[in-house]
């Protein structure tokens, strides 16, 4: 029993390693699209800006 208790043991904590580097890989990917529609937004409003200016 102790064999298999400690197989299911090690099976969980591999099991939530690879969920863990799921959730930062799809956090850099939200946190890369986040700024990327900043940075479009941030120009657009910075062309109109400058375009009334002129």
């Amino acid at each position: 029993m102790t064999d298999t208790s400690e197989a299911n043991k090690m099976r969980n904590r591999e099991i939530a390693r690879n969920e863990e580097a799921k959730q930062i890989t799809g956090s850099a990917r939200v946190s890369i699209w986040a700024v990327a529609v900043a940075v479009i937004v941030g120009g657009i409003l910075f062309t109109l800006g400058w375009l009334s200016l002129r």
